[in-house]
C-alpha cells in the first residue's frame, strides 16, 4: 500500500468545508469562468501563478457556459428546481487544471506557509509538489513526473465538486491527488468528465423567464367571472444551455422546452380552467387562448374564476411552467434529465359587482 504524503492527511467532512471555503494562499486553478467566456488555451499559459486568484476553492470548475432562448430576454429569469427530489448529479468530476509550465510555475513562486490543494482533503506545501512533480518521487502521486513534464503535451488534472455539495461524503470519491492526462484523453476513472456530466452542469445554468400571465379582465376580476388567462408563443421559446470543458472534446447542450402552465389561484374560494389547473402547451407554443370580444360568457381554455371578493389583501396567484429537460453530447450521446419548474406569484384583486332592486 502506497504510504500517505507527510503532512497532508485526508481532512474529516466536518473540517473539509475549511478546506475549500477559507484556504490559506492556496494555489489552485478553476475559476468559473462565466457564462461566454474562455479560460486560457492550453498553450497560451504562461504561468501567471502569483496569489491566491489561481483559484483557492476546488468548487470552482473551468467550464464554459453559454445559453440561448428565451431565458436570456429578461433579466428577471431564474433558475429550474427539479421535480424530481430524488435526482443527484455527480457531486464530482475531475478536470484539466494546468499545463507543465503553469504548475512550474506556481511552485516556484511558493512562499513558506502556501498550500496547494491537490484534491479535496490533501493541500501540499511546496516541498511535495518539488518531490512529485520536478524529482518525480513516486510516494505521492499515481503519476510522478520530472521537470513537471515540460516539453509534453497535457495537462495536470485535479477533482471538482460542485458548490452545493461542497460537505458531500461522496465528493471523497474523487481522491486522485492532482495527476497527469496526455492531451486529447479522458481518464479512465468512474469520475471522469462525461457528456452527461456537462449536462447536469448545464441544467444549473438555465434560466427561463418570469412566469407573468396574461390576464383578461386586467387589474381587477369580478365574482363569479371567469378570468382568461394565455402565454404568448413569442415568449416561451426553448431554452438551450451549451457546457463545454476547454483541453478535452467534451460538451453537452441541455434543452429546456415549455410543456405545462400549473395555476393555483391563492385561495379555495375559485375554479380553476381545466379543472387540473393545467394549462398545456399548444401546438404553436402558446398556452391558453387569449381572451375576444363576446366570449365573456364562455368558460375560458385557461383560467381561473373566483368565488369571493378580495377584503384588502389581494389573492396570491401562482402560475408555474414545467420545462421538459433534454441534452446532447460528444459522440453522438442524448438522454433525458428531470422536468423543472419556475414559479411566479401575481396579486389578483377581485370585486363583488353590487346590483339594486327596486
Amino acid at each position: 500500500m502506497r504510504k500517505q504524503p507527510r503532512a497532508a492527511a485526508l481532512l474529516t467532512i466536518a473540517s473539509l468545508s475549511v478546506t475549500l471555503l477559507t484556504p490559506s494562499a492556496a494555489f489552485a486553478w478553476g475559476t468559473d469562468p462565466g457564462e461566454g467566456t474562455t479560460p486560457p488555451a492550453e498553450d497560451s499559459a504562461q504561468g501567471t501563478a502569483n496569489g491566491p486568484e489561481l483559484g483557492a476553492e476546488v468548487t470552482r470548475t473551468r467550464i464554459v457556459v453559454t445559453q440561448s432562448g428565451s431565458g436570456t430576454a429578461k433579466p428577471s429569469a431564474g433558475g429550474l428546481t427539479a421535480v424530481d427530489p430524488n435526482w443527484n448529479p455527480p457531486a464530482c468530476w475531475y478536470e484539466p487544471l494546468a499545463t507543465p509550465q503553469q504548475l512550474k510555475d506556481a511552485t516556484e513562486h511558493m512562499n513558506k506557509g502556501d498550500l496547494f490543494s491537490v484534491n479535496f482533503g490533501r493541500r501540499w506545501g511546496k516541498d511535495l509538489l518539488v518531490d512529485a512533480f520536478d524529482k518525480g518521487d513516486a510516494t505521492f502521486t499515481d503519476t510522478p513526473t520530472k521537470n513537471y513534464n515540460v516539453g509534453r503535451k497535457g495537462m495536470f488534472w485535479r477533482a471538482v465538486a460542485r458548490k452545493d455539495r461542497a460537505n458531500d461524503p461522496e465528493i471523497l470519491d474523487c481522491s486522485k491527488n492532482l495527476f497527469w492526462q496526455k492531451a486529447g484523453t479522458v481518464p479512465d476513472d468512474p469520475n471522469a468528465p462525461t457528456a452527461q456530466v456537462l449536462a447536469a452542469y448545464a441544467y444549473d445554468k438555465i434560466r427561463v423567464p418570469d412566469t407573468e400571465v396574461e390576464l383578461k379582465p386586467q387589474g381587477t376580476s369580478t365574482v363569479n367571472l371567469p378570468t382568461w388567462i394565455w402565454l404568448d408563443k413569442t415568449v416561451f421559446k426553448d431554452v438551450t444551455v451549451r457546457a463545454e470543458l476547454p483541453n478535452t472534446p467534451l460538451y453537452a447542450v441541455t434543452t429546456a422546452k415549455p410543456v405545462a402552465l400549473h395555476l393555483e389561484p391563492g385561495t379555495e374560494d375559485a375554479k380553476t380552467f381545466p379543472a387540473s389547473g393545467d394549462c398545456p402547451v399548444n401546438e404553436d407554443g402558446s398556452i391558453g387562448t387569449p381572451y375576444a370580444k363576446g366570449a365573456s360568457g364562455e368558460d375560458p381554455p385557461c383560467g381561473i374564476a373566483y368565488l369571493r371578493a378580495t377584503g384588502g389583501e389581494p389573492y396570491q396567484l401562482k402560475a408555474s411552467v414545467t420545462w421538459e429537460i433534454s441534452w446532447k453530447g460528444t459522440g453522438d450521446a442524448k438522454g433525458g434529465l428531470p422536468n423543472g419548474t419556475f414559479e411566479t406569484t401575481q396579486d389578483i384583486n377581485v370585486q363583488e359587482i353590487q346590483s339594486i332592486n327596486r
